[in-house]
């Protein structure tokens, strides 16, 4: 938001108070300086008035002016076109240095002596916004012949760019920024209004019939202007410039203008288009397009979009003729949503209306007329036409004490009912010590009481606030927070030492690229309103998303072996959060190096299993399918840690790679909650030997191994201390079978066992296998 001094003195007297506190009180009350420019005319440069003016006996081009310049009469040879007698004009006088170093000095043009020069705006530094040189007008105030230029608060401003957070769409305007300054400083806001006499005037049902259609939450008004003679006031076109905006015709560069001083939308249409000679009355009406936007109808077309577009066809190109000029407020909550089920262009209008534009429309069509009026020979119609939809007011109680308690000091009620009166919030219906507060329709933002508190802190200054000693207690310090945060910060260095990188990403994804994956999605009435780009436009449902565009992007910028990690948040379609966390191994094993010949392996299911197990502790592979389409179909498990499940590892679909320009990748996605991080306890351990034996079993392909390690574990006896799977061996003389070699433990924490013991164990499990699936040794 681009506000200047001299802008905002019109809204609030400023004038006292310099700009480096004006700066430093949008700072403290949340409104963040992002930028700021002076600018200053040099000196040497005066007012003047052209009091004669002849052509060039010798040039075309060249005009002859006597200029007053208040001490004296000078002769001043112009090639502007627009030079005439009776102008008030910018001069540079004899020795005054412009800002492009030119030393103004005496010359002779054509055989004619010239004393100075009378300026462009660009040439004295105001930037190129008009042709010809400047022709002074009433709209930079009172000034005097001979005066200098630099004392003039116009010439000499400072243009401030505001940076503004997404809910505070009240600030986007001139005056909103002014309201807030009007609360920080305790000095009213200067408001302008027009007084119409409508007795005198034609009225503007005569020329303009609107209909509506109930419970659209628009309010609308309009006026009528026969506009004569507009003349876009010098100021006018100086600041459109500052802000770096303008549009094609000067009646809708005036409703930009208005619209960025006053906060009320504004736009223009040429009426002509709205009637003929057989219906010399336009009946317009306010109702649903096609897709449900509260939209202005001309017959069944669509002439404007509240809040969000306007059919060029209507605008205004020309400045003389009757325009009507409308004044609309939609609330943000609802045009931004609708927008979100309905994707349709915007126009320049959408970015306030979907913030939070002023719904005081009265305000801003009096601001346009007044300058209307002020610069042209134009007739304004009497009266409006409207339509007010009513609205709940917004009504937050909360008590002084509760006020207090918040921040942590006795603020003074007479103080804090100020700040809110000059906030623009009513509080004419609080009693004693509690406040019941009626929230400005323009204030979208405040819902809650720690809103309202908020408000109260930044007018009072966080550093005008007492600070208070710490009380220490004799309390646990190490809450479940902490615990969280410890956990957290383990596994993130198990990672980092097993050789992945962190990689963090926004908690949005683009839900397009979800949905052809197959990963579940945000239910559509929990979609997010005001996406920050189109490919963020929902809550993320997995990490691997975006774990993948990071190994893609490191694998372009020439890496051949990719570890990456990640832990975060992430939401299922009820928007309910929870924590994963995801990695990645893409290409080579290892570095190149002189053990494997400069030809590293790639990463396969064995090793990057050892590389999860590495990071988080003993666990089980089972069979498993997932539910989205990024894994290859015959490489996938289920991950378990003490028979619970916590997640998925798999290897990336070669389609998924290709598409990527990934080389071998494999994926694993964990509950990060479910993840171990408990006290280690000590466990006994036997001071006799252990025995290993080894069992070769003859079962069918098809048979999962999870089958027969549930029948050891059921049939071992308690020497069994673990056992697990060595070799797997298959050939034509065994079929349709395999050969599955077991490798059990067997140790005793009374004895060490004997050779008939380890024999009965062993043939106890071997019994088992055969009873329950029928299989038995080779």
């Amino acid at each position: 938001m681009i506000v200047t001094r001299s802008w905002l003195n019109e809204w609030i007297d400023i004038s006292s108070i310099s700009t480096d506190k004006l700066l430093k009180t949008l700072n403290s009350i949340g409104l963040e300086v992002d930028s700021i420019h002076s600018y200053k005319v040099p000196q040497k440069i005066v007012f003047g008035r052209v009091l004669e003016c002849k052509k060039h006996p010798d040039a075309d081009k060249l005009n002859i002016c006597q200029v007053d310049i208040g001490t004296s009469t000078r002769q001043i040879v112009c090639g502007a076109s627009n030079v005439r007698a009776g102008l008030d004009v910018v001069v540079a006088t004899i020795g005054a240095v412009l800002p492009d170093g030119t030393l103004i000095k005496p010359v002779t043009l054509r055989g004619v002596e010239s004393d100075g020069m009378i300026c462009s705006a660009k040439e004295i530094g105001l930037g190129d916004f008009s042709e010809g040189i400047i022709e002074l007008d009433s709209s930079v105030g009172k000034y005097k012949i001979g005066q200098e230029v630099s004392q003039n608060p116009i010439f000499s401003d400072d243009i401030i760019e505001v940076e503004l957070t997404a809910n505070r769409g009240d600030c986007l305007s001139i005056r909103g920024v002014a309201r807030d300054l009007s609360a920080a400083f305790d000095k009213p806001l200067r408001e302008r209004k027009v007084q119409e006499d409508e007795d005198k005037r034609l009225g503007i049902g005569r020329i303009l019939s609107l209909s509506q259609e109930n419970n659209l939450d628009v309010n609308i008004r309009y006026k009528a202007v026969d506009f004569k003679n507009l003349t876009l006031p010098f100021i006018v076109r100086l600041r459109l410039l500052q802000i770096d905006d303008k549009k094609d015709s000067d009646v809708d560069s005036l409703m930009l203008y208005t619209t960025h001083s006053s906060g009320v939308i504004l736009r223009a249409y040429d009426y002509s288009l709205f009637c003929t000679k057989d219906e010399p009355v336009a009946k317009i009406s306010l109702s649903k397009d096609k897709k449900g936007f509260a939209s202005i109808m001309l017959k069944d077309k669509v002439v404007s979009i509240v809040g969000i577009m306007q059919d060029d066809f209507f605008k205004v190109t020309h400045s003389d003729g009757v325009v009507l000029i409308e004044a609309t407020y939609i609330p943000p909550d609802i045009i931004s949503k609708k927008l979100q089920e309905n994707k349709i262009p915007t126009g320049p209008s959408y970015y306030r209306a979907s913030r939070g534009s002023e719904p005081d429309l009265n305000q801003g069509l009096d601001y346009c007329i007044s300058i209307i009026e002020a610069n042209s020979e134009s007739t304004v119609y009497g009266g409006t036409i409207e339509i007010d939809e009513p609205h709940e007011e917004k009504i937050i109680t909360i008590s002084k004490k509760e006020i207090d308690d918040i921040i942590g000091a006795n603020i003074d009620k007479a103080k804090i009912t100020k700040i809110l009166k000059n906030l623009g919030f009513d509080t004419t219906k609080s009693l004693a010590d509690n406040f019941a507060i009626i929230v400005p329709r323009y204030r979208h933002d405040i819902v809650n009481k720690q809103d309202i508190v908020e408000e109260v802190v930044r007018l009072v200054g966080i550093d005008n606030i007492p600070s208070k000693p710490f009380t220490f207690t004799e309390t646990n310090s190490f809450s479940s927070d902490y615990y969280d945060y410890k956990k957290r910060g383990t596994y993130r260095h198990k990672a980092a030492f097993s050789g992945f990188f962190e990689s963090v990403h926004f908690v949005f994804d683009e839900r397009k690229v979800l949905q052809e994956y197959g990963f579940e999605t945000l239910d559509e009435s929990k979609e997010l309103l005001n996406p920050i780009v189109n490919t963020l436009d929902t809550l993320r449902t997995t990490l691997l998303c975006g774990l993948l565009r990071a190994a893609s992007n490191n694998v372009k910028n020439g890496y051949s072996s990719v570890k990456l990690f990640e832990v975060g948040s992430v939401f299922n379609s009820k928007r309910e959060e929870s924590l994963k966390m995801a990695f990645i191994f893409s290409g080579d094993r290892e570095a190149e190096n002189l053990a494997n010949s400069g030809k590293p392996a790639k990463v396969d299911f064995a090793f990057f299993v050892q590389k999860i197990s590495n990071i988080i502790g003993e666990f089980e592979l089972r069979e498993y399918k997932t539910k989205h389409t990024l894994s290859h179909p015959y490489q996938c498990a289920e991950i378990f840690v003490a028979n619970e499940s916590i997640g998925e590892i798999f290897r990336l679909h070669p389609d998924v790679q290709e598409s990527y320009d990934l080389d071998v990748t494999f994926m694993c996605e964990l509950e990060f909650t479910k993840l171990p991080c408990s006290l280690k306890a000590a466990k006994q351990s036997s001071k006799y030997q252990a025995s290993f034996r080894d069992l070769s079993i003859v079962m069918p392909k098809e048979m999962a191994y999870e089958r027969v390690k549930k029948v050891i574990s059921q049939s071992a006896t308690k020497e069994v201390v673990r056992f697990y799977v060595v070799d797997k061996y298959s050939d034509e003389s065994l079929g349709k079978n395999m050969s599955l070699s077991i490798r059990f433990v067997l140790q005793s924490f009374d004895k060490t066992l004997e050779e008939e013991e380890i024999t009965n164990t062993m043939n106890t499990i071997l019994d088992a296998l055969k009873e329950e699936l029928g299989i038995g040794i080779r």
